[in-house]
């Protein structure tokens, strides 16, 4: 079993008398990356604003490798490294000279090599003698990756590092912070509001909004259950005729997409429908399978908390 990284529990966090943070608890392991995703507002940055010590907490409790961030801060943050969004490095510096700056404030000793070996993980080693005024956004991205990986932090706290950047250098993000995670044995919080983000990666999903978490499981079990929540979706003419046609003969709820209608398939074989559709002169085109992304998990948990909300219900 892994060692524990992060430990948050019963955490509160109010500006005045506004609840920013509502009793957060949940815990992060030594190699695990773990996705929080929400909505822009939701309390993504706040929340990576008192795990960073940033921003005090109101209540509850939060360990870092076992030292409290009220207790003992300067132990829990040396085990901290961070990523906030639009962070910018010294635009006049080389990226090498940045990161230079950056080791001689870390409280251990950070060597040239220590800094080649960073340079190298996040694919940087062609530009780090260059300008940092002269980076791309992806290049920025990766120096600043490169920062909060000096003194090999337990924990990686990032917030929404994908936002802005083009596809190649999104997928790049990706592939780095797996190998950074699998290789450093290292413990990542990615906060994003991009599921495809969380879901190309992370092994730990929280669906997190006001404040709240709303759904927290392991990314294995979403795909799990996505695979057992199947729908089919049948390519035809006629889908107005077709839909019609099933809804009378199967009793079952028929969705209209294009030229195209999508049937639940767990509550009966699509042979049968196909069956049927065909003996009343509907032309089959084709045939899909279609699960639940992470997407459409995220939709529903918060959709299902605002109907809660609008009704009175506990969130």
């Amino acid at each position: 079993m892994s060692n524990k990284v992060l430990t948050v529990s019963s955490l509160n966090k109010y500006y005045g008398s506004r609840s920013i943070l509502n009793n957060l608890s949940f815990e992060i392991y030594e190699g695990e990356i773990f996705g929080l995703i929400g909505p822009n507002g939701s309390g993504k940055t706040t929340l990576i604003r008192v795990l960073s010590g940033l921003s005090p907490l109101t209540s509850g409790k939060v360990l870092i490798s076992g030292y409290s961030i009220r207790g003992n801060i300067e132990k829990a943050l040396a085990n901290v490294g961070v990523v906030v969004e639009n962070c910018r490095p010294n635009p006049f510096m080389t990226g090498r000279q940045n990161l230079k700056f950056y080791a001689k404030l870390n409280k251990n000793k950070i060597s040239n090599e220590d800094i080649n070996h960073i340079v190298d993980l996040v694919g940087l080693s062609s530009r780090i003698n260059k300008r940092v005024s002269s980076y791309s956004d992806g290049e920025l991205q990766r120096i600043n990756l490169a920062q909060a990986l000096i003194g090999n932090p337990k924990l990686l706290l990032l917030d929404e590092p994908t936002m802005g950047l083009d596809v190649n250098d999104v997928i790049d993000l990706r592939r780095i912070l797996r190998s950074i995670s699998r290789q450093n044995n290292m413990a990542i919080l990615l906060c994003s509001n991009n599921s495809k983000d969380i879901e190309s990666i992370c092994d730990t999903v929280a669906i997190f909004d006001n404040g709240s978490i709303l759904e927290l499981r392991s990314l294995d079990d979403i795909k799990r259950e996505s695979t057992q929540e199947k729908s089919v979706r049948i390519h035809l003419d006629y889908p107005n005729y077709a839909g019609k046609i099933l809804h009378q003969e199967f009793k079952i709820n028929v969705e209209l997409a294009g030229n195209s209608i999508i049937i639940p398939a767990g509550k009966l074989k699509a042979d049968a429908c196909l069956s049927a559709l065909k003996k009343r002169g509907i032309t089959i085109f084709g045939t899909e399978v279609i699960t639940k992304s992470l997407e459409e998990l995220y939709l529903d948990v918060i959709n299902e908390a605002k109907r809660r909300h609008l009704k009175g219900g506990k969130r």
